[in-house]
């Protein structure tokens, strides 16, 4: 039965190194540039001629579009209309990883702790350079909501603390996780097909079964694919709102 951990293993595919900085072109990085293509294909083929009556590419990619909108207005408000263009462009990033990552030979970037991290990392980064931009040092009022009794604060103060500093590692472990935990599920039971089939008549009748669970594990990990890309974009827009507008 194959490795099921080797599919999640970064090799170089072009060699490079500069002043000692090892810069190869990695499988990894291969298909973050095919999702990059896809996408950017998908989206200008569906909207090249923007007919009043579209046709299916063009609702797919309206629907698409709206979708994330309406996720923005409703979730960070009027104002978060600025953050739109970054939250899409997550959005499809990430979902590109997911459902890329299905394909048989690919290689699922977001199934990597570098990848969900650097993406929760400069989330984070946002969240603070953008609430210091917008409200001056009284974003830290974050830490400190109003209307609680003076005694509670040496306790509430450094709770919200962890808990903020907490997000980028939460964000980031549960699309990782996600994806590692269902291919590897995929990839086990596909072993099973795989080895009843080459055990011979009797066998490959049993295998049949594997066959029919993986297809529905396929399904199934379609749809986890799209809800872990509206998790990520949705929490976000959820970190993103405390720049627009404080909570206390």
């Amino acid at each position: 039965m194959a490795n099921p951990i080797h599919q999640f293993v970064i090799e170089n595919k072009y060699d490079l190194d500069i002043a000692g900085v090892d810069i190869s072109f990695t499988n990894s990085a291969m298909w973050m540039a095919i999702g990059f293509v896809v996408s950017i294909a998908f989206l200008t083929i569906a909207m090249k001629r923007k007919s009043m009556v579209p046709g299916r590419m063009q609702i797919a990619a309206e629907m698409l579009y709206m979708f994330i909108a309406d996720m923005v207005r409703d979730t960070i408000g009027p104002k978060g209309a600025r953050y739109f263009p970054f939250i899409f462009t997550l959005f499809m990033f990430v979902l590109m990883g997911n459902v890329l990552g299905l394909l048989p030979y690919s290689f699922t970037y977001t199934s990597h702790l570098a990848v969900t991290g650097g993406l929760a990392l400069l989330i984070f980064a946002m969240v603070i350079l953008f609430g210091l931009f917008n409200h001056g040092f009284k974003f830290f009022s974050l830490f400190a909501p109003a209307g609680v009794p003076w005694f509670i604060y040496p306790v509430l103060v450094p709770i919200e603390i962890i808990s903020f500093f907490v997000r980028p590692l939460t964000l980031s472990v549960r699309l990782f996780a996600n994806m590692m935990a269902g291919h590897i599920m995929l990839k086990v039971v596909a072993g099973f097909a795989a080895a009843a089939a080459g055990a011979g008549a009797g066998m490959a009748m049993v295998g049949i079964f594997p066959v029919f669970i993986n297809f529905g594990l396929m399904a199934f990990e379609l749809l986890v694919a799209f809800i872990q890309a509206y998790v990520f974009a949705i929490l976000t827009c959820v970190y993103l709102k405390d720049t627009v507008e404080l909570h206390h």
